[in-house]
């Protein structure tokens, strides 16, 4: 029987620095990167998802960045079948895949698979968004009342997680079948580092963060993807930060405005993120940004490899 495949995978909070415990811990073991935020996916779309740029790579392979249009649709099915890929091409060049981001949907698509569901629906999703603008909060309510299980595994303002879960009842006919029934990914060990900063230097640091994005050219980054095509209405758009300074660009919003409102949201953001990763019994907690828990996680990485090792 062959030994499983190392795998390290790092999460947390957003800010809370996941990608400079990345580089390091790729340094010390010959690893490559694999991203795991949604967002960052998306060519285009660099300020406002903190990407790692390239001068700050360290000559360390990263994947699943970049590799998308704005107006791409990209499902949590679809990055665990590029991830899983990407995997095998790691491990085959004898090399540690560290998979790093904040969407722990995508994570969970990867390492336990997800079931089998219905395609998109291009029209229903058209009827239901423009419900939603007419009736805010409808789509969640009308969640609630047909698949209450879904409901609950969803937070009420995530808007493209409750369409898709509506979506997928009224077209199925059923109630969106339990998590476990997917593929695992399997032939690999995982180990699970996550990073747990004090809340209060989080939320600081976060706030911080949102001001120089603004502040280092947010909105103009922005105004060049309008200019180079895009129309707003693009899935990243919609996302924190982005969504405020295209209110700047559009007049909806004073710069003040939307960086409060983006900080605001970050917060909030942040919350949930932990309130997801904490279900997750699996996950070696370390307390502290990434940057201050390097000794740490270097020996938790290595102590976890020593039996693959023999």
């Amino acid at each position: 029987m062959l030994s499983p495949l190392p795998l390290v995978a790092i999460v947390g909070p957003t800010g809370s620095a996941k990608s400079a415990l990345a580089l390091k811990i790729a340094e010390h073991f010959s690893g490559e990167i694999v991203n795991c935020d949604s967002l960052q996916l998306y060519r285009g779309f660099d300020l406002g998802t903190a990407k790692t740029p390239q001068a700050a790579r360290r000559s360390i392979p990263h994947h699943l960045i970049d590799v998308l249009d704005p107006g791409s649709v990209y499902s949590a099915g679809d990055y665990a079948r590029c991830a899983r890929s990407v995997l095998a091409a790691i491990s085959a060049r004898h090399r540690l895949p560290i998979v790093v981001g904040g969407t722990g949907f995508y994570l969970r698509a990867l390492l336990e698979g997800l079931p089998a569901l219905p395609s998109r629906d291009v029209g229903l999703r058209g009827r239901l968004k423009d419900r939603e603008s007419r009736r805010p909060g409808s789509v969640y309510r009308i969640l609630r009342r047909l698949d209450p299980a879904a409901a609950a595994r969803i937070h009420a303002g995530d808007l493209q997680k409750s369409i898709r879960a509506l979506e997928v009842r009224l077209l199925s006919g059923n109630p969106a079948p339990p998590q476990y029934a997917g593929e695992p990914l399997s032939g690999y060990r995982t180990l699970k580092i996550g990073l747990q900063p004090d809340r209060a230097r989080l939320n600081a640091a976060l706030d911080a963060r949102t001001r120089e994005m603004f502040h280092s050219g947010l909105v103009e980054e922005v105004e060049r993807l309008l200019a180079s095509g895009c129309s707003g209405a693009e899935k990243p758009f919609e996302s924190l930060g982005y969504k405020q300074a295209l209110a700047v660009v559009r007049g909806a919003m004073s710069i003040d405005q939307a960086i409060a409102s983006s900080q605001l949201e970050t917060r909030q953001y942040a919350k949930r993120q932990m309130t997801w990763f904490r279900r997750d019994h699996e996950i070696h907690w370390l307390h502290g940004f990434g940057a201050e828990v390097v000794g740490q996680a270097i020996e938790m990485v290595r102590e976890w490899m020593r039996p693959l090792l023999h």
